[in-house]
């Protein structure tokens, strides 16, 4: 130990002699002293900070002596203290020199961050200003708390500030930062973060280098990072881009920016296991790294009297003589020992000047007004340095930040970015990118709509316009062909009926083939509910008027005709269940426009492309629970539909046009049709194309067979036979039916007349009746021997005149026997005039019972039968 520091005592002394003596000079000079702090011994991780730095503080203090008055009149003394990078050391190592003495104005150096920070808060309270060459931490920039503070080398806000500037030009938005855990570094990666939100710089991932470098950029690669800014040192590089190599983070899909504001050159090659020398060439091929130029671009001579090569020729000689290493520093070294002695000067020559001159003169200027008097002298001073103009804005110095391009084996200069001015320079014929461009900062995710294309749409939508003028050609030869249209089809109002159903389910087709890619969001939600109100109303009339076909038909061949049923009942329940239904889901869950996101591709042409297909349907939030309310009650009715056209399948009829097992098929079709397009629109749901194809098919193929299975033999048979076909015996067409309600109407209220009138005498006679009954009653007993003997003794027959007198006399009008007799006559003549009540008898009828007779028939016309389907029976 003793040992140690009487080495270190000796280094210093020897340095300081160096740093004192110089050539005798003619003039007399005065001497500044100047404290020097300097970390003698090696840092805290073993680097040593001050190498080379000596060569160049030595070189410009020579330069200084050569210079002409009032320059060349002051010897700045540099007293050396060492300040080992420890604060709390350098702190008290600096209060004992300004206890000492002599009185110090400047502090110049400073390597270790935290001792300078430290310091330069310090100095307002002791009167001192500090001119560094190795403060560059964005945090010293705050002039608030460190207004005395001053250095030649840029901030490394700078080489941020170019970072963001080449982010920018390139329009990458997406980064990853990987950094080396180190004091400056850190605070150089709080700086970038808040840089990079200000310009809307996403940083994806920051990660730190640990012991497994590679694990670290492994993360940045599972978040599918493409631009890597990496904060590392020299001596890390090669560790780093050997990982990059083994995890396939190279190449023309990736960048690296290498961030560290250093001077020094690039220091790639082996020494790294597992990766060789060409390895890690592979991985850093096309790598920028942004850098502090060191010396000056220019060939004009600095305020020394040197240029950049001149100096660096000088300093490299001095280096060799002591058998120092190089320094990346030893240029701010050099113009930070010019600002210290300009400024210097200049305020000893203000000093002299305001003594010797002013009204109170020999009396000294206090140390406040000779600081204030530094602080500006440093401030305004600016010269050209060897490392290019030096000056100070806002206590930073403007620079110029370097873009470094590996290429092959080799840095190229690409770019600059003068921190002056802000502007970023490219040299775009110098800067390669190894795919067709830039690198893209992420996986370019292409959006591709998948919807029904033109022709898709046309060739279905034709069809559907097909389907609908053939419904209304039909409908209206029914219209036109109503008196020879065959009745035992059906009511003629429930063909079109079902023409009405085919009509609007092929209208949905239409509308259900249009998305955001032809219409606005606002028309193709409202075609959501056109298309939805069409269908459901369609298929519901359509099913409904083929139950009631069935069930009559069926009804005809099991049930008495007298509880036959044609009524329209079924089809009203279920057009009122349909909009019951509809109303509640279009008030309480509209159907809305819904984006569909599919399984992500890569495109063949380029691998670094994803794309994204997408799709748009009609949607809401309780899409399964309306679909299962919209075909729960309509199962039940097809699986009806079902039991009664098998059952009809075998009938047949005396009209040739009329079929049991066509309108069986039909029915069987109508529900083979519904259930594949609700299954088939469910497994499809994911691809609204294909589904509107599978849909619209089936659609279309139900109403064609029902058009086809059911109108087109009853079409065929009417144009053919047209001229022949009359009203069958047993049935009437429509003008007949309508005459005779007409003449039953007629008749039934003659009747109802009548029957009052009946009424009336009926009650007459009634009362005629009584009293007449009560005479008779008194004549016969009075007579009653007379009536006796006449009665018994007289067992001839009377004469049939004599009778016939007897009765013709107006007093045996009322007699008992012919009041029985008419009665008997009347009463059934009475019971048949209500008749009309419940349909009433045709006039044209010959007698009364025969009138009935002809109602009776009417009011039960049946469907003439050939054969019956097992198990039924004709009544």
């Amino acid at each position: 130990m003793e040992q140690s520091g009487r080495s270190e005592t000796l280094v210093l002394l020897l340095l300081l002699g160096r740093l004192t003596v110089g050539p005798v000079l003619a003039q007399v000079r005065h001497p500044l002293p100047v404290l020097w702090m300097m970390p003698v011994s090696s840092g805290p991780g073993g680097e040593n900070l001050t190498a080379g730095l000596g060569a160049a503080v030595t070189l410009a203090l020579q330069d200084l002596k050569k210079q002409p008055p009032p320059l060349g009149n002051y010897d700045l003394q540099l007293q050396l203290l060492d300040s080992q990078c420890d604060p709390a050391k350098s702190l008290k190592a600096l209060f004992d020199a300004m206890w000492a003495g002599p009185k110090y104005l400047m502090v110049f150096g400073g390597v270790c961050p935290g001792v300078t920070s430290l310091i330069a808060r310090s100095l307002p309270a002791l009167n001192l200003v500090q001119v560094s060459f190795a403060v560059s931490s964005p945090s010293l920039a705050n002039r608030k708390w460190y207004g005395n503070l001053f250095s030649t080398m840029p901030s490394d806000r700078a080489v941020n500030q170019a970072t963001v500037k080449l982010l920018q030009r390139h329009q990458w938005t997406r980064v990853g930062i990987v950094t080396q855990e180190t004091p400056r570094l850190s605070k150089m990666k709080k700086d970038l973060m808040r840089q990079l939100l200000k310009v809307k710089v996403q940083p994806v991932s920051t990660e730190t280098l640990s012991d497994d470098v590679c694990s670290s950029l492994k993360r940045l690669k599972d978040r599918d990072v493409r631009i890597i800014i990496a904060q590392f040192g020299e001596d890390s590089v090669s560790e780093v881009f050997c990982c990059a190599y083994r995890l396939n983070l190279f190449g023309s899909r990736y960048q690296w920016i290498v961030v560290d504001g250093g001077t020094g050159g690039w220091k790639l090659g082996g020494g790294v296991s597992g990766c060789t020398t060409t390895s890690v060439l592979t991985a850093a091929d096309g790598s920028i790294r942004l850098q502090i130029r060191q010396l000056s671009s220019s060939n004009t001579p600095g305020v020394s009297g040197r240029t950049s090569q001149n100096y660096r020729d000088a300093y490299l000689h001095q280096l060799i003589q002591e058998g120092s290493p190089l320094s990346a520093l030893h240029a701010f070294a050099y113009d930070s020992v010019w600002v210290a002695a300009s400024a210097l000067a200049q305020v000893m020559e203000a000093v002299k000047h305001r003594e010797k001159f002013s009204a109170q003169r020999n009396v000294a200027v206090s140390e406040d007004e000779v600081q204030k008097m530094l602080l500006e002298a440093v401030k305004k001073t600016q010269f050209e340095g060897v490392t290019g103009p030096v000056f100070f804005r806002n206590g930073e110095r403007p620079t110029t930040i370097e873009l470094i391009q590996f290429q092959g084996s080799t840095g190229v200069l690409v770019g600059e970015f003068s921190s002056e001015t802000q502007q970023l320079r490219l040299r775009n014929h110098l800067l390669k990118f190894q795919g067709r461009g830039p690198a893209r900062d992420q996986t370019l995710v292409r959006p591709q709509r998948r919807h029904v294309n033109l022709l898709q749409y046309g060739i279905v939508s034709s069809a559907a316009a097909v389907t609908i003028i053939i419904a209304l050609i039909v409908l209206c030869f029914i219209i036109i062909h109503r008196r020879h249209w065959p009745l035992r089809s059906g009511s003629v109002s429930q063909d079109e009926l079902l023409l009405l159903g085919v009509l609007l389910s092929s209208s949905s087709v239409l509308v259900s083939g249009l998305d955001g890619a032809s219409v606005s969001d606002g028309t193709f939600e409202i075609l959501c509910s056109a298309g939805a109100w069409t269908l459901s109303v369609g298929h519901t009339v359509s099913s409904s008027v083929l139950l009631i076909k069935t069930w009559t038909l069926y009804s005809l061949c099991t049930i008495k005709p007298k509880l036959q049923s044609g009524s329209s009942r079924p089809l009203l329940w279920m057009l009122l269940m349909d909009v019951l239904v509809l109303s509640s889901w279009q008030i309480l869950d509209p159907l809305r426009r819904v984006v569909l996101q599919h399984h992500a591709e890569t495109d063949p042409s380029d691998q670094d492309v994803l794309v994204q297909p997408f799709s748009e349907r009609c949607g809401c939030i309780h899409m399964e629970l309306w679909l299962t309310a919209v075909c729960g009650y309509r199962g039940p009715l097809l699986g009806l539909g079902c039991f009664l056209a098998w059952n009809i399948r075998s009938v047949q009829t005396d009209r040739p046009a009329v079929s049991g097992r066509r309108l069986a098929l039909s029915v069987f079709a109508v529900t083979a049709f519904s259930v594949s397009g609700v299954s088939g629109s469910l497994l499809t749901s994911h691809n609204p194309p294909l589904q509107f194809c599978l849909s619209s098919i089936l659609i279309l193929c139900c109403n064609i067979c029902i058009l086809i299975g059911l109108f087109g033999p009853t079409i065929l048979h009417v144009r053919l036979n047209g001229s022949e076909l009359q009203p069958p015996s047993d049935l009437q067409d429509e003008e007949a039916e309508e005459e005779d309600e007409e003449q039953l109407s007629r008749l039934n209220r003659r009747l109802k007349t009548r029957t009052s009138q009946l009424d009336a005498e009926i009650e007459t006679i009634t009362m005629q009746l009584s009293s007449e009954s009560e005479i008779l009653h008194h004549v016969m007993r009075s007579n009653n021997a007379e009536l006796r003997s006449v009665s018994w003794n007289n067992e001839a027959p009377s004469d049939d005149r004599d009778s016939e007198k007897k009765l013709s006399s107006p007093e045996d009008v009322n007699a008992p026997e012919l009041v029985r007799r008419r009665l008997s006559v009347q009463l059934p003549i009475l019971h048949h005039s209500y008749l009309p009540v419940i349909g009433g008898v045709p006039s044209s009828s010959s007698s009364l019972f025969g009138s009935m007779e002809a109602f009776v028939h009417h009011d039960a016309i049946v469907t003439t039968m050939t054969s019956c389907p097992p198990g039924g029976t004709q009544q």
